[in-house]
Formats: structure tokens, C-alpha cells, sequence
């Protein structure tokens, strides 16, 4: 996980994986499109910024990439240790802004699952490109993954949205948007069995800071980088006007 302090879902990292993490078809599309950037880079490991359980570097790992972490949360962390390959990825454990890495120069520094915006300043967002093009090397490349604001502020049902579960459990999403402040919040309510199988509520909330496609284009531009590409999902489909999520690949000049 990112940010200057664990998001509150960090308390539930055993459930994580079935709890919030996306689908298999989204994570097997992140894997692939990594897969296929790392390649592209040329040779050197690839690093991830919020590595969290290793839902992405475990699978990214069997597909040859050298694959090393930075995560805030030992908690997340240990899940990732209790995996098979786990123990064998090396984490930085810290902020990503600040933590000792030091496996570089990367071909690959990537962030997913919409962690960018848990940093939560615009100070500490550009602090992480200008650390990421630290971690590279010479045409290597920065991408992550972000909602369009616009799109964010329209698409939040009033009664929440129902995510779907590995586990069974019934998890609902409640957001809200705060567009004075570039912010929006989630707010999970989870409904599960508890351990002598009664029914248990669970509730946390994880706060974000959106930012403008050309917003994180300057933070690129002020850190060295240029944009590569923009992709309106992870399968590389073409970004437009009524895309909702972005993919933005950034390159260090050679």
C-alpha cells in the first residue's frame, strides 16, 4: 500500500485479496499489459509501488519478470511472505516516496489499482514520479492507473454499488466527492460469516486524491518524464472522450 499512512483496509489484509481486490479478468489484463511493457523496457527488474498481497507481481514473477516491491504495510506484506513465491520477492517496507531501494536502476516502475491516488497531496504525488524517474533507467518507464475525475464524479450510484467477492462475502461501496478538494472517498460496508458462523459487519473508508490526466502529464514533464501512451483499460484499448479509467505510460529519455 501507498501514501504516508496505511489505508484503513489494511487492518482486514487477510480478506484483502477477496474482499477488495478487482476480478481475475482485470488482474490477468494488468499482468499481461505489465508483461508485455517490461519487455518492451529492455533488461533490468521491475519495481512496484504498493506490491501489497502480490496479487499482480506474484503472476507477473511466473512470467519471468524480476519483480521487487515497496509497500507501507507489513501487514499486507506478511500476506504476500505466506504465498508460495512470496519470500522470495525483495520489499522495500515503507512510504514509496522515501523508502530504501535498492535493486535499481528499474526497466519498470509501475503503480495499479488506482494506489497513486491514496498518496494524499499533490505535493506527494509529484514527489513520486520525481523518485520514480530516479529509479529508472534510461528509457525505462513509470505507469500506473487512474480514474477520469469527471467520469468519478457522475459514476457513483446513490445507493452504493455491490463489488463482487472471491469469498462469498457481500461487499457494498459508497463514494463520495469532494470536487473543491480533488478528493473522493470509499466507504466499504462488508457483510461475512464470522468464526462461528454468524453473520459480521465489517465498515472502513480509504480516502484518495484524483487528478486530471494533464495534471499527472505536467507531474511527468516536471519529473523528466514524457508521456508514452494512454490507454482506456489495462487490454490497451484506445483512450477518448467517454473513457473512464486511464492506463498512462511515461518514459525516462534514453
Amino acid at each position: 500500500m501507498t501514501g504516508s499512512g496505511p489505508p484503513d483496509y489494511t487492518a482486514f489484509a487477510p480478506h484483502y485479496d477477496s474482499w477488495f481486490a478487482p476480478s481475475d479478468r482485470v488482474t490477468e489484463d494488468t499482468v499481461g499489459a505489465l508483461a508485455g511493457l517490461a519487455k518492451s523496457a529492455g533488461a533490468g527488474p521491475v519495481l512496484e509501488l504498493g506490491i501489497g498481497t502480490g496479487r499482480i507481481a506474484l503472476p507477473l514473477t511466473a512470467r519471468g519478470v524480476e519483480v521487487h516491491g515497496v509497500d507501507l504495510s507489513p501487514a499486507m506484506v506478511g500476506q504476500l511472505r505466506a504465498k508460495p513465491g512470496g519470500r522470495d520477492i525483495p520489499v522495500a517496507l515503507g512510504d514509496f516516496r522515501t523508502a530504501e531501494v535498492t535493486g535499481g536502476p528499474y526497466a519498470l516502475v509501475y503503480v495499479v489499482n488506482g494506489a497513486f491516488a491514496e498518496l494524499p497531496t499533490q505535493d506527494a504525488q509529484v514527489d513520486c514520479f520525481a523518485r520514480a524517474a530516479r529509479l529508472l533507467r534510461p528509457g525505462g518507464l513509470f505507469v500506473l492507473d487512474a480514474h477520469v475525475p469527471e467520469a468519478l464524479a457522475q459514476g457513483a450510484p446513490a445507493g452504493g454499488q455491490l463489488l463482487p467477492t472471491r469469498g462469498g462475502e457481500t461487499v457494498l461501496r459508497f463514494r463520495e466527492v469532494d470536487r473543491a478538494e480533488q478528493r473522493y472517498r470509499s466507504h466499504y460496508v462488508v457483510l461475512g460469516s464470522g468464526p462461528a458462523g454468524g453473520a459480521e459487519m465489517h465498515r472502513t473508508t480509504v480516502s484518495f486524491r484524483y487528478a486530471a490526466a494533464s495534471e499527472l502529464d505536467l507531474m511527468a514533464r516536471l519529473a523528466g518524464l514524457r508521456r508514452r501512451d494512454r490507454w482506456a483499460d489495462w487490454t490497451g484499448s484506445p483512450f477518448t472522450s467517454a473513457s473512464a479509467f486511464h492506463v498512462s505510460v511515461y518514459e525516462r529519455p534514453a
